[in-house]
């Protein structure tokens, strides 16, 4: 591979589009089938695109901002905007119109893209406040309002001559991107990553795959293009590789897409790990008998052979079986070619890790930061521990610090935050990041993360707590769909909770009572039921971390009402602001 010696990431796309061809590379669903443009097609877009954003006035080193769901016109939109030399500054569909706003100005961007007429009505008030000279509509859109809006068929030009120049005069310590946080402890910063650091990301990846890489030919893309564990991970490395991209409809028909596109790896959050595994046994659950006996004998065994305990003859003949009928039907519904599914963006809990795994789907725990262009460590199959985040990828170093730390150094590493030097100061030091996470190595060199070095809650008994961990056993109770604990300088924890929906819909069902949560908050049999399923969670705890009251939250935590981030994370600070009333009235 030519990591090393490509300058730029529009310079690796071109070369791997002539190696490849004819062969199909990005796959959407259009009128219920699933339909490939090939790697020629494509770089004959980007071409064109490139070339009529140059004619539009694009310079090099503009910013251009891209707000579109996940799709083929996403992927093109973004190489084109570098390969005319500029710089792409995605965004998330979920945004609010103030941050749009707050994105378009501090990048101070030029131009932008935006998809649809839903988007745009938020997109383009916020594009006309930070006075961005003009729009490209990738589908048609109706009302424009007081900015220049351009359909995606009138930029694209047929003379592409000037574009092989702007590819060329690009180097690689040229900033690609600019990728905002996701903005957990405020509003988002914009992180400069050159072409050089993504490329030393993708090689440090493709180092480490490289044993299964031969069975990787299939990503299905979801999580969204914005964020840069998608951005690198999900998009820049199977071009790299020469793979196919597929891109799913949207989450909630994740389970239907996969085995229609029959994906040889794909990437997640734990959430959406977590939400599959109570969906996977609420489905069991609803079939019982013999169905539901052999399944959780199927993870019985398996998760007792991953933890490397032994099996006794007829256990072994047992699990052979349950792997024909349990596993084979549920990797078939994942579409039964998956090589692994990797877990990165959040601490992934180890039972969930282990379920999906007795199952037969290699689930492998990786971590990483948008300010190290994302992935600095990965479990590899063969090379797994689950409670860990996996072993360093090569060429990249980590450390810990005197206070447990993570420090990472590499040519992975962001040139700073854009327009802010002071927070710039803060976390490069000395050629090293300051993660702000906390973690450790064993003995075998496997990296552990603790928690956030700002969430970390301090009782008022001095003790550390790390809040992630506890949350995470308390969302494997059936009845807990979400959940924030609480505790900062107090001397016992609480929760904030929010019931899984199916749960809840049989709760109200059984008093015959309507399943809308902002109701049956406060009901006090809704109240000790969630209660109980907490005091089963706090016998996996610590006395420190023994959640003591709970408080049911009257709406779940999602991006819309901004409780939690476009990468699923708790807006801790926003929560608090919402409920910490409430939640200090839980102390007495």
């Amino acid at each position: 591979m030519q990591y090393d010696t490509w300058t730029s990431i529009p310079s690796m796309f071109f070369d791997m589009a002539g190696q490849c061809a004819g062969r199909p590379f990005l796959w959407a669903k259009e009128d219920g089938a699933w339909r490939p443009r090939n790697w020629e097609k494509v770089a004959e877009d980007v071409r064109s695109l490139a070339a009529g954003l140059a004619a539009l006035g694009l310079r090099p080193g503009d910013r251009v901002v891209l707000a579109s769901e996940n799709r083929p016109e996403w992927a093109i939109a973004d190489l084109a905007i570098m390969a005319a030399g500029g710089i792409t500054v995605p965004a998330y569909t979920t945004y609010t119109r103030e941050l749009h706003e707050h994105v378009l100005k501090d990048s101070g961007a030029t131009m932008a893209f935006v998809s649809g007429e839903g988007l745009a009505r938020t997109f383009l008030p916020a594009a006309a406040a930070a006075e961005v000279s003009c729009v490209v509509a990738i589908d048609t859109i109706t009302t424009t309002g007081d900015v220049r809006v351009v359909p995606w068929s009138d930029v694209s030009a047929d003379d592409t001559a000037g574009v092989e120049s702007r590819i060329a005069a690009i180097e690689r310590k040229d900033t690609a991107c600019l990728i905002y946080t996701s903005g957990t402890g405020g509003l988002p910063k914009g992180v400069i990553l050159s072409h050089h650091a993504l490329l030393s990301n993708l090689k440090s990846i493709w180092l480490g795959v490289r044993p299964m890489l031969s069975s990787i030919d299939t990503f299905l893309s979801f999580l969204p293009l914005s964020h840069a564990y998608e951005h690198t991970a999900g998009f820049f490395f199977p071009i790299s590789i020469g793979a196919e991209i597929r891109y799913a409809e949207g989450v909630d028909t994740l389970i239907t897409n996969m085995p229609e596109t029959r994906p040889t790896i794909m990437t997640c959050v734990p959430r959406l790990y977590e939400v599959m595994r109570q969906r996977i046994l609420a489905g069991v659950a609803r079939q019982g008998g013999m169905k539901k006996r052999l399944f959780e004998k199927a993870v019985e065994l398996g998760s007792r052979r991953y933890r490397g305990e032994s099996l006794g003859l007829f256990e072994r003949l047992l699990d052979r079986v349950l792997d024909k009928l349990v596993r084979d039907k549920v990797r078939a519904r994942f579409g039964g070619r998956l090589t692994a599914m990797v877990s990165g963006g959040a601490a992934l809990n180890p039972q969930v890790g282990t379920f999906f795994s007795a199952l037969g789907l290699t689930l492998l725990q990786g971590y990483g930061q948008t300010e190290a262009a994302p992935v600095v460590s990965c479990n590899l199959p063969g090379h797994t521990k689950m409670a860990s985040v996996g072993k360093p990828l090569p060429e990249v170093e980590v450390r810990i610090a005197d206070d447990g730390e993570i420090l990472v150094a590499g040519g992975l590493l962001m040139d700073g935050y854009w327009n802010n030097q002071e927070a710039t100061s803060e976390v490069l030091r000395d050629g090293w990041l300051h993660t702000g996470d906390i973690g450790e190595f064993d003995d075998d060199g496997f990296l552990t993360i603790t928690d956030r070095k700002k969430d970390i809650i301090v009782n008022s008994g001095g003790d550390n707590i790390a809040p992630q961990r506890v949350e995470g056993i308390l969302n494997l109770e059936p009845e807990i769909a979400q959940c924030m604990v609480d505790g900062d300088r107090r001397p016992h924890l609480v929760a904030l909770v929010v019931p899984d929906d199916t749960w809840l819909a049989g709760f109200a069902r059984e008093r015959g009572l309507e399943a809308d949560l902002a109701s049956l908050a406060g009901d006090g049999a809704l109240d000790t039921a969630i209660k109980e399923a907490v005091d089963r969670a706090n016998a996996n705890l610590s006395p420190i971390e023994k959640v003591r009251r709970i408080m049911v939250a009257p709406e779940p935590f999602t991006v819309e009402n901004r409780l939690m981030t476009p990468t699923l994370k708790i807006r801790r600070h926003v929560v608090r602001e919402r409920f910490g009333a409430r939640l200090d009235a839980l102390y007495g």
